[in-house]
Order: structure tokens, then C-alpha cells, then sequence
């Protein structure tokens, strides 16, 4: 099985926190839906010939494609793909998108799940990130999907948000009003400041600070303990299900599944190699609609970056690292790190056993430096 995800790189107006790429220039929405339906019939046999088990339509905002867009892309997938029965189509939407139209016209078509970029339900925080709707836009719009019959939903929240002063309950609030929508799957992630962004440059002017991390950390445990006693699984570190509603296409990009990615800055896997597409609207039209190729670079994996990507990935998950698996790429972790992971066991960080290294709560905190720290160099 493998899965497809397609870039839709647009929207209204520009979150202070993303690096992802994307544009307000509307304008060239339908010149990328064209290039899109060009890349696919140009690369509908890079997964040779696998069924979709997943498709995903991330962005940017899918949401902003039209009725006819959106159903002209399908009917282009289901041409080109050989589309499982049961497979997991999944759409991201922002709440200000999700009029009771919008939902019928989706409810419609063969989209059967829904993420929505909620964010938080605390007013300020929703200005200071510079997102398109209110906090009463995050609970209705979670309301009007499960109306229109959209049972498999995911909602994103963001912690860690620069506070007045610590113990203000806002994130507790977000948690509450969150479970009480009664959504089978959460995804909930750190505000990060990158460079390239609002907070980035303001950071750099000193306009702007992050939170302290012990409050980042706490934070996070308050997003355990609640989840936790709603039911929720912890299934990677930024992800929640309640029993049998993990994402399946997430999973498959962390079980190392080959997908397909169209669109612009999208990515490609195909077992042994990947492709990164050009993170450039203009770029990608004029080489697709002019020149009829793809403006993409091609990284072929070595066995030593197919294991530093396994550990990246696995480690994330509850289902941690199997040292089996990297004993099948040529990695003896067990012998190569045996002080270092002797270290993350003596000191609660990590759970290591004969064939698996799991992280703990502690350490999924520190999950980014412990996978540098594992890291592997390449032989000379």
C-alpha cells in the first residue's frame, strides 16, 4: 500500500508561526490546480502501481479549493491511482472555511475525514497568531462538521504560547473545550518560533519573546494528563486518538510507507530514494504548464540515512525503535551507543530492552537532542 498527499500551497492570510510554504495570491489557484493535474499524470507510476491505502490534502488551506477544483483533483486521482475501498481521505480545513455549504459540498465528495486547524479557543491567542477566526468559529465549526456526518475528525492545538504570567489556566481551558467536543483524534504541537516567520524576525528585533521552557514542559504534561484521562492514546508525541482512530496516512510516513507528494515544496518517497519539489508557485506552473517536467531535486538514501530517519521517526511514537529493524539496515545500535543508552535508562529518559528503545514522558521532551545524539555517520 502506499499514500498520496497533495500540497495546496494557499491562504487568506499568513499565520505568525508557519514556515510551511504557501501564498495569499489567490489568483494562482487555478493555474496550480492545472499543474497539479500535470504532475500527476506525469508521475502516476512513481509508487508502481501500489493501492492508495491514504490521500491527504495539506497545505496552506484545502479548504479554499472550490467544489469543481476539488472534485476535478479526484477524479484525476481515481484515473491515474488504483484507490483502495476503505482508504482514508483526508482533508485540512481552517474553521472560517466551514460553512454548512462547505460542509455538504465535502460530506459530498470522497473526502471521509476532516482536520481542523482550530488552533486554540482563547481569544487573544487566536489574534496574537494572526489566524482567520474567532475562538466561537474553533467550536462551531468542529459542531457543523459533526452534523454534516463527519464522525473521523482531528483538531490542532498549539501550547507553549507566551503567557501574561504562569498558572493562567488558558491552556486547560483549550484542553477542556477540546475534549468536550468529543473528536476522536488531537493534534497538539509546541509553538515553535522559526526564523522565516513573524515571531521569528520579532524575536530578532526583541518585540517578541517565547515562553520559558519549564513552562513549555508543563504545558505538555497538562496535555498528557488530560488526554490520558479522556481515553486518548499518545500515539507520537504531538498525536492523540481515542482506540482505533490513529491517522493512518501520518502513521505510514513515521512506518517509512512509500507516498506520493504533489505540489509545490511537497515531498516523495519511494522506499530508497526521495524527491523534493520546488517550494515556488511561479516555479512549479512555469516548469509543469511551460516546459512540461518537474522542478525537483532527487535524494538517493544510503543505508546510514535510511537509519537516522527510521530513529527520527520511530522514536516519536509509542511504538518506539526496533533494533531489529536497524540490525537489517547494517546498525548495531545496541553496540554503537551502548554508554549513550545506558545513560537514557539510568537516567528515566528512555525504556530499553532487547529490541526496542522507547522514550518516556521525560524523555519525549528532549526527543529532538536524544535523536542527535543517536544519530550515525556515514562510513568514510
Amino acid at each position: 500500500m502506499a499514500g498520496l498527499y497533495l500540497h495546496i500551497p494557499f491562504c487568506k492570510q499568513a499565520c505568525h508561526y508557519c514556515d510551511f510554504h504557501f501564498s495569499t495570491a489567490l489568483g494562482r489557484k487555478p493555474q496550480v490546480v492545472a499543474a497539479l493535474l500535470r504532475e500527476m499524470e506525469l508521475r502516476q507510476d512513481y509508487l508502481g502501481g501500489a493501492p492508495l491505502s491514504t490521500i491527504y490534502f495539506g497545505g496552506g488551506t484545502p479548504s479554499l479549493l472550490s467544489e469543481a477544483e476539488l472534485l476535478t483533483l479526484f477524479e484525476a486521482i481515481y484515473k491515474r491511482f488504483d484507490v483502495a475501498a476503505d482508504a482514508e481521505i483526508t482533508l485540512e480545513a481552517n474553521p472560517d472555511d466551514l460553512s454548512r455549504e462547505k460542509l455538504r459540498e465535502l460530506a459530498a465528495s470522497p473526502v471521509n475525514r476532516l482536520s481542523i486547524g482550530l488552533q486554540s479557543f482563547h481569544e487573544p491567542h487566536l489574534r496574537l497568531m494572526n489566524r482567520a477566526h474567532s475562538a466561537e468559529e474553533s467550536r462551531r465549526s468542529v459542531l457543523a462538521a459533526q452534523d454534516a456526518g463527519f464522525a473521523n475528525l482531528s483538531i490542532d492545538l498549539i501550547y507553549g504560547v507566551p503567557a501574561p504570567e504562569p498558572g493562567h489556566g488558558i491552556w486547560q481551558h483549550d484542553l477542556r473545550e477540546a475534549l468536550a467536543l468529543q473528536v476522536p483524534h488531537l493534534s497538539c504541537y509546541a509553538l515553535t518560533i522559526e526564523p522565516q516567520t513573524v515571531f521569528g524576525r520579532r524575536l530578532q528585533k526583541g518585540q517578541f519573546r517565547g515562553a520559558p521552557e519549564e513552562f513549555v514542559a508543563r504545558e505538555f504534561e497538562l496535555l498528557l494528563e488530560a488526554s490520558r484521562a479522556a481515553g486518548y492514546e499518545q500515539y507520537e508525541i504531538s498525536n492523540f486518538a481515542l482506540p482505533g482512530c490513529h491517522s493512518r496516512h501520518n502513521s505510514s510516513y513515521w512506518q517509512g510507507t512509500p507516498y506520493l507528494g504533489l505540489g509545490p515544496s511537497a515531498h516523495s518517497f519511494d522506499g530508497q530514494s526521495r524527491q523534493y519539489t520546488v517550494p515556488s508557485n511561479a516555479q512549479y506552473v512555469q516548469g509543469l504548464l511551460e516546459r512540461g517536467e518537474l522542478p525537483a531535486t532527487r535524494e538517493d538514501l544510503s543505508p546510514t540515512d535510511r537509519a537516522n530517519e527510521y530513529l527520527m521517526t520511530s522514536l516519536r511514537t509509542s511504538q518506539g525503535c526496533s533494533l531489529a529493524y536497524l540490525r537489517q539496515l547494517g546498525v548495531d545500535l545496541a553496540t554503537a551507543r551502548a554508554a549513550y543508552l545506558q545513560q537514557l535508562q539510568h537516567d528515566g529518559w528512555a525504556d530499553v530492552s532487547a529490541d526496542r528503545l522507547r522514550l518516556t514522558d521525560r524523555g519525549k521532551l528532549l526527543a529532538d537532542q536524544i535523536t542527535l545524539e543517536l544519530f550515525l555517520e556515514a562510513p568514510e
